[in-house]
């Protein structure tokens, strides 16, 4: 059988105020259409398809269209949730999403409750066993594992322990004859963050071993890193990666589906599609007159700018004008003027507006004596009536 897997889509996430949705929309037709080409007989979506737990409706539109379209290619759909999205939102949704014929599963269940989802490959008739595990945060992860596993919470020895715990109760019915596929969301110990990451939900207590997933799985299919990595296990691991940059912290990463065909007696085999829909995010650093030398290089791109001159009054604009798709603009810290702004001695409760404005950019790193000038006119205006 072939499937793809995918995860963080991030629906609705905004760029420096710059909204994305026909990116994504871009993205998530791309992928769509590589279901169809490919042929596949399953779609494993882990986690993160929304950025919000309270998406916006048009955000919530584009996801539903995007399962329908994945399913109309004649695959299986299952998705999850992750910590961005409202587990609860997709069980409420998971009775109607099921006549569609897609698997939604938003809370930890029970392998016999909706853990763990079975099907036949539509295409090439082998069975197929997928463990299904959302997002799981720690303070949640008590309740659960008692709901799954009925151990006791006070013999955990911690998260990972209780994700071990989790994880052998869903894959427990694994066996030779089957496919054997697990798909969750969360950090594995040692895995590389990608850069756009909530690092308090991906550090820390909230990591699992790659251990903790058994040799018998054909294929992990994970999310919450948005690098796409692959980490050493008794079965293969792999983090599928974001389809689209959610920062510039994220501009070297490379975006990609993973296209996993496997039986159930062989090996899973992986490999990577690329995504190209989405525009590109770079990092340029330059005087003005070097930005504008290569800005016809980046014209469809959206960028982070360092400057390599003193601040002024319109540079910003100045910048934004020669580069349409600059989102921050930045003095880089070489040539950020540092200046010593002292308050008045009777304390800055004494000091007069103009002061209070020259310490403010001072503080700011504004060096431009045009703008204190500025201040004092508009002041004078204001105050005079």
């Amino acid at each position: 059988m072939r499937f793809l897997h995918t995860s963080d889509w991030h629906v609705g996430k905004v760029l420096k105020g710059r909204n994305r949705l026909d990116e994504q929309r871009a993205v998530l037709r791309e992928i769509v259409s590589l279901a169809r080409t490919h042929e596949v007989d399953a779609v494993l979506v882990a986690g993160d398809l929304y950025d919000s737990a309270a998406p916006s409706a048009e955000a919530q539109e584009l996801v539903v269209r995007a399962l329908m379209a994945l399913k109309e290619t004649g695959a299986e759909v299952v998705a999850i949730a992750g910590n961005h999205d409202h587990p609860r939102t997709f069980d409420a949704y998971r009775p109607l999403m099921n006549v569609a014929g897609i698997t939604l599963v938003g809370s930890v269940r029970t392998a016999e409750s909706g853990g763990v989802v079975s099907f036949t490959a539509p295409r090439t008739g082998e069975p197929v066993r997928v463990a299904a595990l959302p997002f799981l945060s720690q303070r949640h992860a008590i309740r659960a594992a008692e709901l799954v596993t009925k151990t006791p919470a006070e013999n955990s020895a911690g998260y990972d322990q209780l994700i071990r715990e989790l994880v052998a109760s869903l894959t427990a019915g694994f066996g030779d004859d089957a496919v054997n596929l697990v798909t969750a969301h969360l950090t594995v110990t040692g895995g590389a963050m990608g850069g756009g990451e909530r690092a308090a939900q991906s550090i820390f207590e909230y990591h699992v071993p790659a251990g903790a997933f058994p040799a018998d799985a054909h294929y992990v299919a994970l999310g919450h890193l948005h690098r796409r990595q692959t980490l050493p296990a008794a079965c293969p691991v792999v983090y599928s990666g974001a389809p689209i940059a959610v920062d510039f912290g994220e501009q070297d990463n490379t975006a990609s589906v993973c296209l996993v065909e496997a039986t159930p007696s062989t090996p899973a085999r992986v490999t990577d599609l690329p995504l190209t829909s989405a525009k590109k995010l770079s990092t340029i650093t330059g005087t003005v007159a070097e930005l504008a030398d290569r800005a016809a290089a980046h014209a469809d791109d959206y960028l982070r700018v360092f400057v390599r001159e003193p601040a002024r009054a319109g540079l910003r604009e100045e910048v934004q004008d020669l580069l349409p798709g600059a989102l921050e603009v930045r003095i880089d810290p070489e040539f950020a003027a540092q200046v010593e702004v002292k308050r008045p001695s009777g304390g800055s409760e004494h000091a007069t507006p103009g002061e209070l404005f020259a310490e403010f950019c001072g503080e700011r790193q504004i060096v431009d004596p045009r703008v204190q000038s500025l201040f004092t006119r508009l002041h004078d205006d204001v105050t005079a009536g």
